[in-house]
């Protein structure tokens, strides 16, 4: 199925209120507007047990494919909180893009999503964890929980792998 609308429809990023994708994307299925929330399956670990779960792949985002007309419908559904601008305008998606996510989220591979930017060199201070406290250098960035460090406090080069999460930069 391809996802080229030939209706004058474009794909556009909105953005939810915390924790409301799935509500704002079932919200807007029942008005019958076309979207797309990618989701992937994540094991999640409570006191008691744990459970494969449906977690948003991009935290508070969705995608709509609508008319220009539609916009204000959408800011209309409980959960939609803005359409994101860039050059202070509300700008489409390549549908192309869409169809790449969607082929993303369909593949065998381990994704991750991350807004950090780290570099190579960048001086960072462990924030938590057993090596709470303690300084380092990022020697290389594979992903989110393959972080490279060189702890410097230690007298030696040890490398560690560490979670994105646990790092403050200094």
């Amino acid at each position: 199925m391809s996802l080229i609308a030939n209706t004058g429809s474009q794909w556009y990023p909105v953005y939810t209120h915390a924790r409301a994708e799935k509500k704002a994307f079932r919200a807007l299925i029942n008005k019958g507007i076309k979207s797309y929330l990618p989701l992937h399956r994540q094991l999640k670990q409570w006191s008691d047990r744990k459970k494969w779960v449906e977690e948003p792949f991009i935290k508070s985002y969705l995608f709509v494919c609508i008319q220009e007309h539609e916009q204000t419908e959408v800011l209309m559904t409980k959960g939609i909180a803005r359409f994101i601008y860039f050059s202070n305008k509300i700008t489409p998606m390549p549908d192309r893009q869409i169809e790449d996510l969607k082929l993303l989220m369909a593949s065998p591979y381990e994704l991750e999503i991350t807004e950090e930017n780290l570099q190579p060199g960048e001086k960072i201070i462990i924030k938590a964890g057993p090596l709470k406290g303690i300084t380092g250098e990022i020697i290389a960035y594979r992903s989110q929980k393959q972080l490279i460090l060189r702890l410097e406090s230690l007298g030696c080069s040890i490398i560690v792998h560490v979670s994105a999460s646990l790092i403050d930069r200094f």
